[in-house]
């Protein structure tokens, strides 16, 4: 085939089409640079799609779009799965409920939940040593408990189905007994007094952050976030799978990839606790989240970034409390910082402090991890020029 079409997965490469914002506003230059790097991503990355949101600080400049296949109808706007993203809204959850004394974030998790959930969960070397780890090891990944999405003694692993497109559902019980019984801890809780600790990623830490929020609070994580975060900030194009979206106009997300092959994946996507959202939701997220908004002690900002330990698993990246720390090389006389987070299914939100810069975008790939970091690194570059 040579007409630049997609059909049933065979990709013949063409100028891929791209969708922007009405209100975009910045020199006509970057514009283009910019424009050019997305679809520079699609063309050469092998993927389908690829969505970006940049703006300054001030909010004078902004620049979004989407970029995809030919013929294809396109949308900036449009919400899509944000994987760990969500563990920014988590974090901030729980430093609210922190602010509350509905927990306190140097308490031993076995404070919050029961026998049947903590017992054995953390042992190594003999010694059941669940009853070290607090909350906030479990919010800066330093309890040294296993990913539950990782490799197993058994069977193909969570990571391993997501990126060959193998839908599968799960429960917290599923993931505590995985942790049990299938993996085991990386490193014993750490000394958070030390002005170093191992740290490792962890997405069973921040499950077993909801289920702690959830029984302190006798309020499920879903209303929660509509009560606590999406509420007050009129977050209405932002929602948990399986549950009612604030706004029922909203758009159906956009759909996962691996690479140009279209998957379904459904139960994962619900069973995972990760939230749709939209770049517009996200970015007012993260605008009022580093403007204190949502804490009622402005010292509580400072709890997110008061730690910044490499991630041994990760090891380009530093973590906080549910902060992601990326440093690099830019265009310019000295490195510059991404703050934030990022997905499995090559999402991202950041903010760059020394430009005062936002990003956030996708490229709904199963296999997306590596792909936000060398983008966002880019069109930094392309900005700053």
């Amino acid at each position: 085939m040579s007409d630049g079409t997609q059909t049933r997965g065979i990709h013949v490469t063409s100028p891929p089409a791209t969708a922007h914002a009405e209100d975009n506003h910045v020199p006509g230059d970057v514009g283009t640079q910019l424009t050019r790097l997305l679809q520079n991503l699609v063309t050469q990355g092998g993927i389908h799609h690829a969505t970006l949101t940049i703006t300054s600080g001030d909010g004078t400049q902004r620049w979004s779009a989407a970029t995809g296949p030919a013929g294809e109808h396109l949308r900036h706007d449009a919400p899509f799965f944000i994987a760990s993203i969500t563990k920014r809204f988590i974090v901030t959850l729980v430093i609210q409920a922190h602010e509350r004394g509905e927990l306190d974030l140097s308490a031993p998790i076995t404070s919050y939940l029961p026998a049947e959930v903590t017992t054995g969960l953390h042992v190594r070397r003999g010694i059941d040593r669940t009853s070290a780890i607090t909350v906030r090891h479990l919010a800066s990944h330093t309890s040294g408990l296993p990913d539950h999405f990782e490799k197993r003694r058994e069977g193909p692993s969570l990571n391993e189905r997501l990126a060959t497109g193998q839908d599968v559902a799960w429960t917290f019980e599923d993931t505590i007994r995985t942790t049990r019984e299938q993996q085991r801890p990386h490193f014993e809780p750490q000394n958070l007094s030390a002005a170093r600790q191992k740290a490792r990623y962890s997405d069973t830490g921040f499950q077993l952050l909801i289920r702690i929020m959830e029984t302190v609070t006798s309020t499920s994580f879903a209303d929660l976030l509509a009560e606590r975060i999406l509420g007050p900030l009129g977050l209405t194009h932002t929602w948990l799978p399986g549950h009612r979206r604030p706004d029922p106009a909203t758009a159906e997300p956009s759909p996962l990839y691996a690479k140009r092959r279209r998957v379904e994946l459904g139960s994962l996507i619900e069973s995972s606790n990760d939230l749709f959202s939209t770049t517009g939701d996200l970015l007012a997220f993260q605008r009022a989240l580093l403007a204190g908004e949502l804490f009622g002690d402005a010292r509580s900002l400072k709890l997110l970034t008061e730690r910044r330990n490499r991630l041994r698993n990760i090891p380009v990246l530093r973590y906080g409390l549910g902060t992601m720390f990326f440093r690099f090389m830019s265009p310019g006389p000295r490195p510059v910082t991404l703050v934030g987070h990022s997905g499995a299914t090559g999402t991202w939100l950041f903010h760059c402090p020394e430009l005062d810069l936002h990003m956030a975008g996708t490229v709904d790939q199963t296999q997306g991890q590596a792909i936000p970091f060398r983008f966002m690194a880019r069109c930094l570059g392309a900005w700053r020029r």
